[in-house]
């Protein structure tokens, strides 16, 4: 059996929204197997600021800011990266946002936001960088899409984010749907769909992580290891015979809720 199932040495990943939270966690496990990682954010400065500090840990770490919102957007980013890069091995569609709202009140705003950069832009920006990923696969290392979820794309949360589930659920069905079409190409789209982490989006889990532990059944929070394990677990050869799955990365949440735990 090979010993280097799961490293990235020699391969090149772009991690949008990679300035933070879940995003920042995968950059970081990519850059410790060995890959060269780009990591997009919209907001320059902070990704620029991400980036020089990843690099300390070892390895290479690229900013390229862009706000991938609008399909004009996810073409910019694929033009920058493709200019740097002919080939990408890794695509991780992590950059999002969430919105909450009572139903009488939820805004249109609210959910054009949400479900543009949460669903539309994973679809176009894997477009956009078809080519780049098709040249860098063979049937024998395929490349990679990964795209970021939620467990409340699985079950629901006791919130009224009615743009967020929908955007997280129909990007689980999507990643099934990339995968099967995909796959003619040599690239393996899968996804994660994370629980509990102590991220800016999830204030609760950043703030809260003794109290919402005891609601999980693995008593705590997702750690970032836990987050970067799954990340480089799909993106080597480790995970290349897992195609169109989503795997859920919560300490048995989603099970347990449905009745499995």
């Amino acid at each position: 059996m090979r010993m280097d199932l799961f490293s990235l040495e020699g391969r090149v990943a772009l991690v949008t929204g990679g300035s933070r939270g879940i995003g920042r966690m995968i950059a970081e496990g990519f850059l410790a197997a060995g890959a060269k990682v780009y990591i997009s954010s919209r907001k320059a400065q902070a990704c620029d600021e991400a980036a020089a500090a990843l690099c300390l840990g070892g390895g290479t770490c690229v900013s390229l800011p862009q706000d991938i919102s609008t399909v004009e957007g996810c073409k910019a980013l694929a033009a920058r990266l493709t200019t740097l890069e002919p080939k990408l091995d890794v695509l991780v569609n992590n950059a999002g946002a969430a919105w909450g709202a009572p139903f009488d009140d939820f805004p249109e705003s609210g959910w054009d936001k949400v479900m543009n950069l949460n669903l539309k832009s994973p679809f176009f920006l894997t477009q956009a960088l078809h080519g780049a990923l098709t040249a860098a696969a063979a049937p024998d290392r395929p490349s990679k899409v990964i795209n970021i979820a939620s467990i409340d794309g699985i079950r629901l949360n006791p919130q009224e984010t009615y743009s967020y589930h929908a955007s997280k659920s129909g990007l689980i069905y999507l990643t099934r749907r990339l995968a099967a079409r995909l796959i003619d190409d040599n690239i393996v789209v899968s996804g994660i769909a994370p629980g509990a982490f102590a991220t800016e989006m999830n204030r609760d889990a950043r703030d809260h992580a003794d109290v919402l532990a005891q609601r999980i059944p693995s008593r705590r929070i997702g750690r970032d290891e836990d987050m970067a394990g799954a990340a480089i677990y799909l993106a080597s050869r480790a995970g290349d015979y897992v195609v169109g799955e989503t795997i859920a990365v919560d300490g048995g949440v989603a099970l347990a809720e449905a009745g499995g735990l």
